[in-house]
């Protein structure tokens, strides 16, 4: 979904399928403008340079983007000469459109955030709190967090002050595969206590489902899970039916579905 100043895009068509738009801000609104963009497909790219150059033309020159979710972000790395870096040539598509700024959430890797300019991060610190009040209104207590890597609890123990244990993955490298996840850190307040699992990103859910598995077998009682970024994906695999797993949160940086039961979507 892409919005101008708050303003929805209707995105439309030509017989043959091209793209058909029309840009709604008015001139008292145009001194600043901000193109929001909640990724749903990779043709809003095309919607995003579309905008972008129309008001460019008209003159206008100050818009930021607003793109919390950074497509491409899996793609930070090539290991064979036939791998395309799309989330370079992504990254360079963006800067060409010369943003006064670019405004992202928790972007997946410091690679995102080298090769676009003027990028700003936001970090995911007042959603997370605020599953956590959520937590506790239920429950009268705050949870422990869990981090499935090392990555994650580096990253996340310094923004929530709060006990926490965290995964290492047994991964099978050749093919990406996470064959095992054992639990370290402050382990001993495991048992008996509710559990936040927190991560950026989640397509399927294995890793999360065999964090749960891995936190209940050591005692757990009630395990959430919040995600920054969580794909449509998440809804094919396993991780919805997942019983050890109380309540899924995420934003609405990429998942569109705010009617589902089983994930609460918080918006941005």
């Amino acid at each position: 979904m892409i919005r101008l100043n708050n303003k929805k895009v209707d995105i439309n068509y030509f017989p043959d399928g091209t793209l058909l738009l029309k840009e709604a801000v008015t001139e008292s609104e145009k001194a600043q403008i901000e193109i929001r963009w909640n990724f749903e497909n990779n043709e809003e790219l095309f919607v995003v340079y579309f905008l972008t150059k129309h008001i460019q033309a008209a003159g206008y020159h100050n818009i930021v983007l607003n793109m919390p979710y950074i497509p491409n972000a899996r793609q930070d790395r090539v290991k064979n000469p036939e791998d395309v870096f799309t989330l370079k040539y992504f990254a360079e598509f963006i800067n060409s459109l010369n943003f006064t700024e670019v405004r992202v959430l928790d972007a997946h890797s410091n690679v995102s955030l080298a090769l676009i300019d003027r990028v700003k991060q936001d970090t995911p610190q007042k959603y997370i709190e605020r599953v956590i009040d959520e937590i506790v209104q239920e429950t009268g207590k705050k949870p422990l967090m869990f981090y499935p890597d090392e990555g994650a609890g580096k990253r996340y123990s310094s923004m929530i002050m709060l006990p926490y244990c965290f995964g290492l993955k047994n991964r099978d490298w050749s093919t990406g595969e996470i064959k095992g996840l054992t639990v370290a850190g402050e382990t001993e307040l495991i048992a008996g206590s509710d559990v936040l699992i927190v991560d950026d990103i989640c397509s399927y859910g294995g890793t999360f489902i065999r964090s749960a598995e891995a936190l209940a077998a050591l005692g757990a009682a009630d395990i959430y899970l919040f995600v920054s970024h969580c794909e449509e994906n998440a809804l094919r695999g396993k991780l919805c039916a997942c019983s050890r797993i109380r309540q899924i949160y995420t934003t609405d940086s990429i998942f569109p579905d705010k009617e589902n039961a089983r994930i609460k979507v918080i918006d941005i």
